[in-house]
């Protein structure tokens, strides 16, 4: 079903933009996720990302909205004045939310607050302390092990006070109210797969979509732009009457490496979602796995709560904390590919033509099978369309078509890609053969 393009221009745009935003300093809440949510809506232009802002301090189902994190500055300095932890170098250096700081210390006491990759001598990790008002400084271990003992001027120039958190919405809107949803975190500051690349990918999606007419949509589609977990609550939170309107839901994460695909399912693991997702991987030419849902990962796990029980799954290739540069700064622009990102977007492209597409239909000549040849049917399989397998398509779909089977039934029944199925039934409804089933 998936066929990547030779032509990466699609791809070109999507690393130039997960380029854009790789040097920002993002956190779950703060000035530098407004400028990537700011980046987002200039890239989507002319549709309209519509930000919200709550309040630090606002109930959000078992949550708070937490203060507001900014950073200006950070270093350790050595006694010349020299500058051995830089974050101006890379924002990893600093632990995200550190609280600010200014002292001297001896080296004996600053490793408390430092943090390295023994085994990954050169990489810098990616550490955070959300709910816990501390501070500390991430640095390889070849630095650290070039540290002298003595005395270290160290400055964290942060604040953390009330302010708000902040979240983008973009929402293509379809025939009916039943909705889509593709949900994106977006507080990871320079990490480029976890997660610019479900950024990049899901921009893309929404723009490849906003060319159809919203009269030809049939689902709402909503995309998501949500600092991870008290983003996706804090949206919960302010959505419950909409939350039932979710028909089928993605979260997107590490969909410009070269793993292979992975495809978690949602809680109850039998969701049109996880039948199209895992339907749309088997037609496709792609490495992949389909994996039962488990309640750690990204913010699958909160759509689908016991009190909501969304059918969300999640698409990614690498997965999280499996691979040795995941949260590293190893997770940079030479770890993602452009023609990574275009299979991604692909295979989500053909996600959502199965999720629009998939009717059911009523054979208008049940009694027997009706003589394709002298409606000229014949000659259109074969001599107009030129698509393997579609006379056998034909007969499949007219042979389930009693109004309880959707198409994406009988694609799975007669394990025929869904679109040579989706084409068979747009013949026969041409030659009035069929026509959809109401419900």
């Amino acid at each position: 079903m998936v066929e990547v393009d030779a032509d990466n221009g699609a791809g070109r745009e999507m690393y130039e933009f997960v380029r854009q935003l790789y040097p920002i300093c993002r956190s779950i809440t703060g000035d530098g996720l407004r400028e990537t949510l700011a980046a987002i809506s200039r890239s989507i232009a002319p549709l309209r990302l519509e930000v919200h802002e709550v309040a630090s301090g606002t109930p959000v189902l078992d949550w708070t909205v937490p203060k507001e994190w900014n950073i200006r500055d950070a270093w350790v300095a050595d006694s010349t004045g020299k500058r051995v932890i830089d974050f101006q170098v890379s924002n990893l250096h600093v632990v995200n939310y550190s609280v600010p700081f200014r002292g001297r210390l001896k080296l004996i006491d600053l490793r408390a607050h430092l943090h390295t990759l023994p085994d990954r001598p050169d990489w810098i990790p990616y550490r955070t302390s959300y709910y816990d008002e501390t501070w500390g400084f991430c640095l390889s271990q070849r630095q650290l092990d070039a540290m002298p003992d003595g005395e270290y001027d160290v400055c964290v120039d942060s604040s953390l006070a009330p302010g708000s958190l902040s979240y983008g919405e973009l929402v293509l809107p379809g025939s009916t109210d039943e909705e889509i949803l593709i949900s994106s975190h977006v507080c990871h500051p320079s990490l480029c797969d976890d997660n610019l690349s479900g950024v990049a990918v899901s921009v893309a999606l929404a723009r490849s979509l906003s060319r159809e007419s919203p009269a030809r949509r049939r689902h709402t589609m909503r995309f998501l732009y949500a600092p991870g977990t008290i983003g996706a609550i804090t949206w919960l939170a302010r959505n419950r009457e909409r939350v039932n309107r979710i028909r089928h839901g993605l979260t997107l994460t590490c969909l410009g490496d070269s793993h292979p695909f992975t495809y978690k399912r949602t809680v109850l693991g039998r969701a049109d979602i996880d039948r199209v997702v895992a339907h749309v991987l088997r037609h496709s030419s792609l490495s992949h796995a389909v994996i039962d849902f488990f309640p750690y990962g990204y913010d699958e796990r909160q759509y689908g709560s016991p009190g909501f029980r969304a059918p969300v799954g999640s698409l990614m290739r690498g997965r999280h904390g499996t691979f040795p540069e995941y949260h590293t700064s190893a997770d940079n622009l030479d770890f993602i590919a452009p023609d990574r990102m275009v299979e991604s977007l692909k295979v989500l492209q053909s996600v959502v033509q199965v999720l629009e597409g998939n009717s059911a239909f009523r054979n208008l000549a049940p009694y027997g099978e009706p003589q394709l040849g002298r409606r000229g049917l014949y000659d259109a399989v074969g001599g107009k369309t030129n698509i393997p397998g579609l006379q056998l398509a034909m007969l499949w779909v007219l042979n389930l078509s009693d109004g309880k089977h959707t198409l994406l039934d009988i694609a799975e029944r007669a394990e025929i890609d869904f679109r040579v199925i989706r084409k068979a039934a747009d013949l026969l409804e041409e030659y009035a053969l069929l026509s959809r089933a109401t419900a």
